[in-house]
């Protein structure tokens, strides 16, 4: 072997052997980072999960399917889910949502519940397929008697990202077939509450785009470079070489918040979303123009809903759900996930102005203090609860046992306890 090969191999191997070192050392002060910033090890597993919200990682979860490849749109709500191979959803039902059919009339077997909102309200009235406890449907057939003795039948209406006006347009599509129905807001809507929004409330949040391609092209920035940046995070996360590794996490958190920040490329069309739900000018950007714009419009919707229901006499109530930055002390696991707190100061004056529709005589409730007593861990991410891979919940066990006793108050069902009495 000549001299000339012998330092070329042991260039080669001196490559090898630096490259390998950088590795280990960007992985240990990775590590070493991401051990301060949670105050304890956290395995990498446990890290990726906490890049999707639970409700999008448990809706694929066992599959190689993202959450988009379960979409499909929808001409007045937007989007819905199929049941279509290979990535459909196997409890989908035949509007694109979860659990039992809905019907077109009234079932004269069934006293019918609506329950309308977005992801919390998809949990709340269950997704997966028996036997996962049906939450608020077992609640109530369990200690409630209907206006009718039939037993409850509540309709899953909620999906991820879903908010006014999305309720509104179900319920307006089936308030002839149900006997009530309730909402689920919060979150969803407060995104539009924020100073610096320039949309309406009706602007669609999610994956509006992501199922309408029409749409993604015209904001290139929005649709096709966050996609993509989102598709290369999620590959990265599910390699089995790659994802293991706490630097490629921070890689990926790195992706995902550069791909959520890719708005400043405006569109130079003059037909998009952006400029059919503009506010006005010289609203945009102010904080109190646009609360109240909003509030408006949300209200707006509310109202619309109660006259409907009044026409079909069927019976309402509008709830709003607890978050993590109010009403609840956090345990160490919670914190971890519940993400950046600050907006709780505008979350709460939104519920408390949404809360004034009690003066219309509206069955208005706030589920901010429902966990005022609880101190295990409830919260998953920045608004789920947890979930057990049998469905079971706690925080959502809670929540039905709220949501039923205001309902029952409201609309005055017997408790069964009372018949035996």
């Amino acid at each position: 072997m000549t001299n000339r090969i012998k330092r070329f191999l042991f260039g080669c191997i001196s490559a090898v052997i630096g490259i390998v070192l950088a590795l280990a050392a960007i992985e240990g002060l990775a590590i070493l980072w991401l051990t301060i910033e949670d105050g304890h090890y956290t395995p990498t597993a446990e890290l990726f999960e906490r890049t999707q919200n639970t409700y999008v990682r448990d809706m694929t979860r066992g599959t190689a399917c993202r959450y988009v490849d379960t979409l499909y749109p929808h001409p007045y709500v937007g989007f819905v889910h199929h049941g279509n191979p290979p990535c459909g959803i196997p409890n989908v039902n035949n509007v694109g949502l979860f659990n039992d059919d809905f019907p077109v009339v009234k079932r004269p077997d069934r006293w019918t519940i609506l329950l309308t909102g977005g992801s919390v309200a998809a949990q709340l009235a269950q997704y997966d397929p028996r036997p996962a406890p049906r939450y608020l449907e077992d609640e109530l057939n369990n200690e409630y008697v209907s206006p009718n003795g039939k037993p409850f039948l509540v309709l899953n209406g909620g999906d991820g990202a879903w908010k006014q006006p999305q309720p509104f347009i179900l319920f307006a599509l089936h308030a002839q077939a149900v006997d009530a129905v309730i909402t689920l807001s919060g979150m969803n809507e407060y995104y539009l509450f924020r100073h610096y929004e320039r949309v309406r409330l009706e602007w669609p949040l999610g994956h509006f785009v992501e199922v309408n391609p029409l749409v993604a092209d015209a904001n290139f920035g929005d649709a096709a470079i966050g996609w993509v940046l989102a598709r290369i995070a999620g590959e990265l996360s599910r390699s089995p070489v790659l994802g293991w590794s706490h630097a490629v996490y921070m890689v990926v958190r790195g992706i995902e918040a550069a791909a959520k920040g890719t708005s400043a490329w405006q569109s130079n069309k003059r037909t998009t979303l952006d400029r059919m739900f503009a506010l006005p000018p010289g609203i945009a950007g102010e904080e109190e123009p646009v609360f109240a714009t909003q509030l408006a419009l949300f209200q707006k919707y509310n109202r619309a809903i109660e006259a409907m229901a009044r026409d079909y006499g069927v019976k309402t109530a509008y709830f709003f759900q607890p978050v993590p930055a109010y009403g609840k002390t956090l345990t160490p696991q919670e914190t971890a996930v519940a993400g950046d707190l600050s907006y709780i100061a505008v979350y709460r004056r939104m519920v408390d102005a949404m809360l004034r529709q009690r003066s219309l005589g509206m069955a208005v409730f706030d589920l901010g203090d429902m966990l005022v007593d609880v101190r295990e861990t409830i919260y998953a991410d920045s608004v789920h609860f947890y979930r057990a891979p049998d469905g079971e919940s706690v925080g959502y066990r809670f929540m039905a046992k709220r949501v039923a006793a205001d309902v029952a108050a409201a609309w005055g069902l017997k408790h069964k306890q009372e018949g035996l009495r």
